[in-house]
């Protein structure tokens, strides 16, 4: 069957990157359509493309292992390679865009207008420089995953803690919502 044809394939490639059955399993399961794409047309160049960021077999196999839709069914062209050209431009260098892609894979299925954007003047409201914010985004990626309203009421409370300084380290974001509101 053509299902057949396409998964076996997929399956051994998945493998050939370092993903061991069980961990192919839970990738194929959390993302079935996966196996029926074209492994020339779809999964090689999307893995070419986070290769080409810097990525080795491991970090690439981690990478789809948390987001599989990457090399699925994001673009190339009007997905991927123009959320890289913004981290680039916000001043991330090639190693900061690879380590934040491999951390928040899942980053590359936001709206970069409705969400990324967003976040980042949000940040600049709160007087954040663009390197602050390079800073900030490449350690800790989960930041562009909060809604708007959380990010805003953390920024918000810690402004007006008075510990809110362009050299702040931003670790309360890591916090749960009830640490961070006890």
């Amino acid at each position: 069957t053509r299902l057949e044809e396409t998964s076996k394939p997929a399956v051994a490639w998945l493998k050939k990157l370092g993903m061991d059955d069980k961990q192919v399993a839970k990738t194929i399961m959390r993302f079935p359509s996966l196996i029926s794409r074209s492994l020339e047309e779809h999964l090689k160049p999307r893995v070419q493309w986070l290769k080409e960021l810097g990525m080795d077999d491991s970090q690439v196999a981690k990478t789809i292992m948390k987001f599989p839709q990457l090399i699925s069914s994001c673009s190339l062209e009007e997905n991927l390679t123009p959320k890289e050209q913004w981290l680039k431009e916000l001043g991330m260098n090639d190693e900061q865009v690879a380590k934040t892609i491999a951390c928040l894979p899942s980053l590359l299925g936001f709206s970069l207008e409705t969400n990324l954007k967003l976040k980042v003047e949000t940040l600049r409201d709160y007087d954040f420089t663009d390197n602050h914010i390079v800073q900030v985004i490449s350690s800790f990626p989960q930041l562009v995953s909060y809604s708007a309203k959380r990010l805003e009421h953390r920024l918000c409370v810690v402004k007006a803690s008075g510990l809110l300084t362009d050299q702040s380290s931003l670790s309360f974001m890591k916090l749960t919502d009830a640490k961070f509101n006890a």
